[in-house]
C-alpha cells in the first residue's frame, strides 16, 4: 500500500511538476547508490570507534557515515537535544539556503523537496539522518568538550577516562559559535529596538525603517526576514563590498570548477560577466576593478533579491564606516564611502535614521582549543594542515568542516563523507596512513603551488581544487587505489579490510598484535 502510494505520488509530479519529479529521482539515485546502510538496532559495532565533538549537520552525517560501514562512535554535543543541527538549530525560522539544494547535500539519502529549503526542512532532514542511522543511543547530550588527550595506549579520551576511549576524533564544531554583538558608540541612545541577526523570530519591522549593521551573509538574511516582514526601507550599512553572485545552481556550480582555488590571470572574465550581466546599473556596488578582492579571494554572497529590492527602493546598500548612533537616538551617523576608498577613509557623513537596528555582525569562530597543543605548531596550525582538515602530527584527528575560512561551492557537500572515510582509510590500514613528514610535504607543496594567492594557499579553495586534493593524495600512494571507491564514492569498505588482512599475513604479521589486528578488521 506504502510503496503504491509512492509510485502514485511520482506519478503525479511527474504529470504537473516535471523538474521537481527529475530533482526527486536524481536524489533517490543519490541514495540508493551512494547511502551506507544503516545498522541494524543493537549492532555490535567494531573499530575504530571514533569520537565525533558536535551534533551539527556535519557530526550527524559524520556518524552516520562511520556506523553505516560498520564502526562505532560516540557523539559529544555541548547543548541539549534541542541543539541537534547545529546552527540551523538557533537561526531563525525565515532563515533558509542561498545556495541551491543541489550544492547542499550533506549526506546521500537527503531529500529535498525544492531547491532553496528553509531552516525547519534543514533540520528535518538532519533529525530524520540521526534517527535513520540509530545515532540517538550514540549521543551524549548536554556533555562540552573541554580537552582530548591519549593514554598509554594511544588511545583518545574525551575529559575523563569515565567517556570511554576512541581510535580516532572528527571535530564538528563548524565555523558559526555564539552570536557576534559588539557595543556601538551612542547605542544607549537609541530609541528603537536592537538585535542580532540570528534572533529576529518575533520581531515587528511591519513598517518600519530598518537599519542592518553588516555586510556579509547575515545581512542578506536580515534582508529576507525585513522584507517578508513588510518593512518600510532598509539600510544596509556595510563597511567594504562584497561579491554577490546569482542565485543559480549552473552558474555557481561553473564558478566552484576553478581548480586553482585562487584568483588567476583569466579571473577578470567571470568578475566583468557578473558586473555586466548580475549587477549592471549597480556596479558600483562590486568591488572596484584592481583591487584585493577578487571573486576567488573570499566566499561571495548568494542572492538575487537584494539587487531587485534596491533597484525598487525598498533597500540601499551604503558602503562605509559607522561612526556613532545619533545622540537625539534617531539613527546612525554614517560616513559614506565611494567605491574603491578603504575602511577610515574620506567620505560624507550624514544621518540614517531607523527604527529599528539589526546587527548583522556573523559568529563567534568556535575553537579547536580542546585539542592537543602540538596540533598548532607554528606554520602548520589550522587551517595550514594536511588536506586542511589533518593535523599534521595527528593523522587520527579529523577537523571535518570547520577549519575553512572562505570557499565557492563547498558547503555541507559531498567532503564531508570524504574526509571522514579518509580518516577510517587511515585509522584501518598503515599502509595507508600519512606520516608527519609526508603530511607537511603535503602542505609545503600546495602553499608552493598557490604562492601567489592574496589571501594564502588554504585561506580560500574551491570545490573542483578539493576534490583534486582528495584524487592527488588517492593517487600518490599506491596503497590507498584499493581504497579509492571507498573513499572517494563510499562504495565497498569489506575489500579494501580484506587486502588489508592479506597484507598483514604476507609482511608476516604474527602474535598477539596480528591476531588482534584481524580481530579488529572482522569485528
Amino acid at each position: 500500500m506504502e510503496q503504491r502510494s509512492s509510485i502514485s505520488g511520482y506519478l503525479s509530479q511527474l504529470i504537473n511538476l516535471p523538474f521537481v519529479f527529475l530533482y526527486s529521482l536524481f536524489q533517490s539515485l543519490l541514495s540508493r547508490i551512494l547511502s551506507p546502510t544503516p545498522p541494524p538496532p543493537n549492532a555490535n559495532l567494531g573499530r575504530p570507534k571514533i569520537a565525533i565533538i558536535g551534533a551539527g549537520l556535519t557530526g550527524v552525517s559524520s556518524a552516520s557515515h562511520c556506523v553505516g560501514h560498520g564502526f562505532d562512535v560516540t557523539i559529544f554535543e555541548a547543548g541539549s537535544e534541542d541543539a541537534l543541527g547545529g546552527i540551523w538549530a538557533k537561526v531563525n525560522n525565515t532563515s533558509g539556503l542561498q545556495i541551491h539544494s543541489v550544492m547542499y547535500r550533506f549526506h546521500p539519502s537527503v531529500q529535498w523537496s525544492g531547491g532553496y529549503p528553509d531552516r525547519q526542512q534543514i533540520v528535518s532532514q538532519i533529525t530524520q539522518l540521526w534517527k535513520r542511522y540509530g545515532l540517538q543511543s550514540k549521543t551524549r547530550f548536554n556533555t562540552r568538550v573541554e580537552k582530548v588527550y591519549k593514554d598509554p595506549q594511544d588511545r583518545w579520551i574525551i575529559n575523563d577516562p569515565s567517556q570511554g576511549r576512541f581510535d580516532g576524533v572528527i571535530a564538528c564544531i563548524g565555523t558559526c559559535g555564539d552570536p557576534k554583538a559588539p557595543n556601538m558608540p551612542g547605542q544607549e541612545n537609541f530609541k528603537g529596538r536592537i538585535v542580532h541577526s540570528s534572533q529576529l523570530d518575533g520581531v515587528d519591522a511591519k513598517g518600519k525603517k530598518v537599519l542592518v549593521i553588516g555586510g556579509g551573509a547575515s545581512a542578506i538574511e536580515a534582508l529576507e526576514f525585513v522584507e517578508h516582514a513588510g518593512a518600510e526601507k532598509t539600510y544596509i550599512l556595510a563597511r567594504s563590498e562584497k561579491w554577490v553572485i546569482p542565485r543559480n545552481p549552473f552558474i555557481d556550480i561553473l564558478l566552484s570548477l576553478n581548480i586553482f582555488g585562487s584568483e588567476t590571470p583569466l579571473s577578470w572574465i567571470p568578475e566583468n560577466l557578473l558586473r555586466l550581466f548580475f549587477y549592471r546599473d549597480l556596479s558600483d556596488l562590486s568591488p572596484p576593478r584592481g583591487s584585493s578582492k577578487g571573486l576567488f579571494t573570499e566566499t561571495p554572497m548568494v542572492n538575487n533579491a537584494v539587487f531587485d529590492q534596491i533597484r525598487s527602493g525598498r533597500a540601499s546598500w551604503l558602503r562605509g564606516d559607522i561612526k556613532h548612533f545619533s545622540p537625539d537616538g534617531k539613527g546612525i551617523t554614517f560616513n559614506h564611502r565611494s567605491q574603491g576608498v578603504p575602511k577610515g577613509g574620506p567620505g560624507r557623513e550624514e544621518l540614517i535614521e531607523g527604527d529599528l537596528c539589526i546587527l548583522a555582525t556573523g559568529y563567534e569562530r568556535p575553537s579547536l582549543s580542546f585539542l592537543p597543543s602540538e596540533c598548532f605548531e607554528e606554520k602548520y596550525e589550522p587551517p595550514n594542515w594536511y588536506l586542511q582538515t589533518f593535523p599534521p602530527k595527528h593523522m587520527d584527528v579529523c577537523a571535518n568542516n570547520c577549519t575553512y575560512v572562505n570557499a565557492i561551492g563547498t558547503v555541507g557537500n559531498y567532503h564531508i563523507g570524504i574526509y571522514t572515510r579518509f580518516l577510517l582509510m587511515f585509522l584501518v590500514d598503515p599502509l595507508a596512513r600519512p606520516n608527519e613528514r609526508l603530511m607537511k610535504l603535503w602542505i609545503d607543496f600546495t602553499r608552493w603551488i598557490k604562492r601567489r594567492a592574496p589571501g594564502g594557499a588554504f585561506e580560500f579553495f574551491t570545490y573542483a581544487e578539493l576534490l583534486y586534493w582528495f584524487v592527488f593524495v588517492i593517487v600518490i600512494n599506491p596503497f590507498r587505489w584499493k581504497w579509492a571507491a571507498f573513499v572517494l564514492f563510499g562504495i565497498g569498505v569489506d575489500l579494501p579490510k580484506a587486502v588489508v588482512m592479506r597484507e598483514d599475513r604476507l609482511r608476516g604479521a604474527a602474535g598477539i598484535n596480528g591476531v588482534e589486528r584481524e580481530k579488529n578488521l572482522t569485528s
